[in-house]
């Protein structure tokens, strides 16, 4: 019935998630409301780090892709699993760092990071600053150099595979805004580039695909084009690549049609690619680094929401209105991301319905779910949205002046807020009145 193993029918016929109860968990915290499951979480870190210590014997580090959903308590659960992280922005990065995350396990990625945000990275001495342009590179040489510093740096390569997923998240080929291309050979430019400059120390060399990703062919194409790469560089300019990080994007179960590969298998043969490559070539196994973000929290996650209004339109549609929508789940507005959905407080209904999912939100484009088999609801009613662990509450904003909801973690019957809701004080937080206009 679920989608995620999270999930279960308790005996009063409600939504279970983390040993606690949907509905009692909508009485305490109301509606909208970001529910994740540690265990979950929990247990996806650790499918992840055995096995890259299986396969790679230890020789790696698992990164959380904290842009999934950055939090000071995710960011506690991801260290006291073992793993590092991956951020994309200044704010990422403090937020880790107020956490108290130890910055010898963070990587810093982004296509434009600010001169400010290279400032913060490299006065935190992050374990690696990864590269995307020619630009970066000469601003992160000067400030290291102004801070009497050198920095450990990779570059974001385009190793010009297709992914098999959606355009928008699409990021390996040569016509993407991110890194840098191998066809053109800007790639191998930048690194000799780097190799003369006094404030940096070239170590490694990175590729992201895509997201969502169903197929194992990718991944294994990806890091037998990168690990010829790194045996061009050393062939070329004796250049030794010490790590090779091979981003993320495993793909995961949004609706029962999704069939995503066991994590544990994707890691598994792509290691048979990259030690049988390092042996034909002759390179010495570099240090392996891995991103999944989505594939460890979006399972772990729902949205609970309350009906409003339903609107029948004969022989056309039945709109369900809930008081939430794209404000904290823009993606299907984004790239028309499936979801499933339940009814929580009566799972057992029976569905004799066709319904579409419509928030609150003034556009005619916020959707939740468009024409999903549903029991009949009534105002009140409490349906949850599942596999909403990530790119949620991190793509979530105010538009229409709507706060955004709390995120609450459940785990063997308890619950915590871990992000507190946002009141409409909130949203007026920072808006100025000049003097002038009275």
């Amino acid at each position: 019935m679920f989608v995620s193993e999270a999930l279960k029918t308790n005996s009063l016929n409600h939504l279970e998630i983390g040993g606690c109860d949907a509905v009692e968990l909508v009485e305490k915290y109301g509606t909208p409301l970001y529910v994740m499951d540690e265990g979950l979480i929990r247990k996806n870190c650790r499918i992840y780090k055995n096995s890259m210590d299986k396969y790679y014997n230890g020789n790696g580090m698992v990164l959380y892709a904290s842009k999934a959903f950055s939090a000071m308590a995710i960011y506690k659960i991801v260290d006291s699993e073992g793993l590092g992280i991956d951020v994309v922005s200044g704010g990422e990065l403090y937020t880790a760092y107020k956490a108290g995350f130890p910055m010898d396990k963070v990587y810093f990625h982004g296509n434009n990071k600010t001169i400010a945000e290279i400032e913060l990275a490299i006065d935190k001495d992050v374990r690696r600053i990864v590269v995307d342009n020619l630009e970066e590179l000469k601003n992160i040489d000067r400030i290291a150099g102004e801070k009497g510093k050198k920095a450990c740096i990779s570059f974001r390569i385009k190793p010009g595979i297709d992914a098999h997923t959606h355009d928008f998240v699409q990021t390996g080929q040569i016509d993407s805004k991110f890194g840098v291309a191998l066809e053109n050979g800007e790639a191998l430019d930048i690194i000799k580039f780097a190799s003369t400059l006094k404030n940096v120390s070239v170590v490694g060399v990175h590729c992201h695909i895509g997201s969502q990703i169903f197929d194992l062919a990718p991944f294994e194409l990806a890091a037998k084009v990168m690990l010829e790469f790194i045996s061009q560089i050393k062939n070329e300019t004796g250049i030794v690549i010490e790590e090779l990080n091979l981003g993320g994007g495993f793909g995961i179960k949004y609706i029962p049609a999704h069939d995503p590969i066991e994590y544990d298998s994707y890691i598994e043969s792509v290691s048979k690619v990259v030690k049988g490559i390092c042996e034909d070539k002759r390179i010495k196994l570099p240090f392996i680094v891995m991103e999944p973000g989505r594939s460890i929290v979006a399972s772990a996650g729902i949205t609970l929401y309350k009906v409003g209004a339903v609107k029948e339109i004969k022989n056309v549609r039945t709109y369900v209105s809930v008081d939430g929508g794209m404000a904290d789940n823009p993606r299907y507005a984004l790239y028309q991301s499936p979801y499933d959905a339940v009814l929580a407080n009566r799972l057992n209904a029976p569905k004799e319905n066709v319904i579409t999912i419509a928030g609150k939100c003034c556009e005619s484009g916020d959707i939740l779910i468009k024409d999903i088999n549903f029991p009949k609801v009534t105002a009140g009613d409490i349906i949850a949205v599942m596999a909403t662990g990530a790119y949620n509450y991190s793509m979530s904003s105010n538009y229409n002046r709507i706060p955004r909801p709390p995120v609450v973690l459940v785990h063997e019957g308890k619950s915590r807020l871990i992000v507190k809701g946002e009141d409409y004080e909130d949203i007026i937080r920072n808006d100025i009145i000049p003097e002038d206009l009275g």
